[in-house]
């Protein structure tokens, strides 16, 4: 999603060391944020095409940065749960077999999908696999329908035949080489069988919103619990603060959280803390914390690298499971 309004120049700077210092007018994402990117927006007033080109010429000087490392799924062990961060809410799962991808965005930008290619922000950060390294994927889980989370030119280029489960009222927006999807609606559940086995998903509620565009429908928003045999895991999605987790607590022990830790200042009202983060997945009685939605795309005023500080200030370093675009966890 992108912001309510931009305050001032922000600079922004990536994990242990790998991003220099840029600073980013005020007004160049709001702009973009006009025409749909994240569901909310400014009014046509903040249309200024002379900033809007002066922000686009600034990103095609900036080099997008190599991640700290490369996962690689082809040595993962089937029948164990394993998790890379691949940027942003992208995660790809190993869940004893079945592949699953969250959330995928994996292409330069994410924003409004056109003729022209995808309008928006520019990585920081290059996806940890491309869509063409990606093994075949099994599931995919699209938590909402903002354009950082739902990409048309990454689902159209999904290797494998992936089964499809979103929140509700998505369906619309899914590429037609894609099955039609399983909607779900806080506390709805399905069984999706894949050719490597069988994968109970519920949806539970989180605190967000659904929107694509300025004036779109109120569409659907959700996390995820998925379970297969003895393990369970949580995809957060996007979520500010909520007792939604503590609920969820009967329902487990899960063995890992995929949290959100980012874009939280200004937006804490639409996104978490890291310390938020951390006792959402406390309440909801989880082993581990896979944090994500941070450092990869110019979201937020906080600096890239502050939401693991602040998270590992927040709880054991031992239960995080990563700290870094393209790290892997396993269990």
């Amino acid at each position: 999603m992108l912001p309510r309004s931009f305050v001032r120049d922000v600079t922004l700077h990536c994990c242990s060391k790998q991003l220099k210092k840029r600073v980013l007018s005020r007004r160049r994402f709001l702009s973009l944020g006009s025409i749909g990117l994240g569901g909310i927006a400014a009014g046509a007033s903040d249309l200024l095409p002379a900033r809007l080109l002066r922000g686009f010429i600034d990103e095609r000087r900036r080099d997008v940065l190599a991640p700290k490392a490369r996962p690689r799924p082809a040595l993962w062990e089937p029948t164990r749960l394993s998790a890379a961060w691949l940027g942003h809410a992208t995660v790809l799962i190993n869940f004893q077999g079945v592949t699953i991808l969250t959330d995928p965005a994996l292409f330069n930008r994410i924003g409004a999908d056109t003729l022209c290619g995808t309008i928006g922000p520019k990585r920081l950060i290059e996806p940890a696999l491309t869509v063409d390294q990606l093994p075949p994927i099994d599931l995919v889980l699209l938590s909402h329908a903002h354009m950082d989370h739902l990409d048309p030119a990454t689902l159209r280029r999904l290797p494998g035949r992936p089964q499809v489960v979103t929140a509700r009222d998505m369906t619309d927006l899914i590429p037609a080489n894609l099955p039609r999807p399983f909607e779900l609606g806080w506390g709805e559940t399905a069984c999706v069988a894949t050719a490597h086995g069988d994968l109970e998903i519920e949806a539970f509620e989180v605190n967000h919103w659904g929107s694509r565009w300025k004036y779109d429908r109120q569409r659907g928003y959700c996390g995820f619990v998925l379970s297969r045999e003895k393990q369970r895991i949580i995809f957060g999605g996007d979520t500010a603060m909520t007792d939604s987790f503590a609920r969820l607590r009967s329902k487990g022990p899960f063995d890992a959280a995929i949290m959100p830790v980012g874009a939280y200042n200004p937006w804490i009202f639409a996104h978490c803390s890291p310390e938020q983060a951390a006792a959402m997945a406390d309440r909801a009685g989880a082993e581990f914390i896979l944090p994500m939605h941070f450092a990869t795309f110019p979201f937020g005023r906080e600096s890239a690298d502050e939401p693991m500080e602040r998270l590992h200030a927040a709880v054991s370093p031992s239960r995080i499971g990563w700290s870094a675009v393209g790290e892997t966890f396993f269990l």
